[in-house]
């Protein structure tokens, strides 16, 4: 398989929503296909407006570079060697909670969460792309 199904999209969102309820945040949950297209995407009641297009923007900039968007926002600080990089592709986000989803080693499409700390946005990632690796 190289491309996450409906199903596998909405089991991730599912995953993510449950464990912002868990950790009492409201969440904007978006998930994308091996080729960085919006495949689902919740709001919880009451999230943030302008924590959707970052949503959708951490699920791209993971599915990118298929790599956690927190480990790009390592390497795109002054001096290092990606900096300035979000502002290319149209906007990337280069601060945590996009995960990319992976079915073995093959990328397969990637989650992004925003609306509660940078912390808490990880782990609600986290938890939607484990529940389909």
């Amino acid at each position: 398989m190289t491309d996450i199904t409906l199903q596998m999209a909405r089991a991730a969102v599912d995953a993510a929503r449950e464990k912002s309820t868990e950790l009492s945040t409201k969440m904007n949950i978006a998930v994308v296909d091996a080729g960085g297209n919006l495949k689902a995407f919740a709001r919880m009641d009451d999230a943030w407006l302008g924590s959707i297009d970052i949503a959708i923007k951490k699920a791209k900039t993971a599915r990118f570079f298929d790599m956690n968007t927190g480990e790009i926002g390592k390497l795109s600080q002054p001096g290092g060697a990606l900096y300035n990089i979000e502002h290319s592709n149209g906007g990337l986000i280069t601060f945590p909670g996009g995960v990319p989803i992976r079915r073995g080693d093959t990328v397969i499409g990637a989650i992004g969460v925003s609306g509660s700390t940078v912390e808490n946005d990880h782990t609600v990632a986290e938890a939607g792309a484990a529940a389909v690796s």
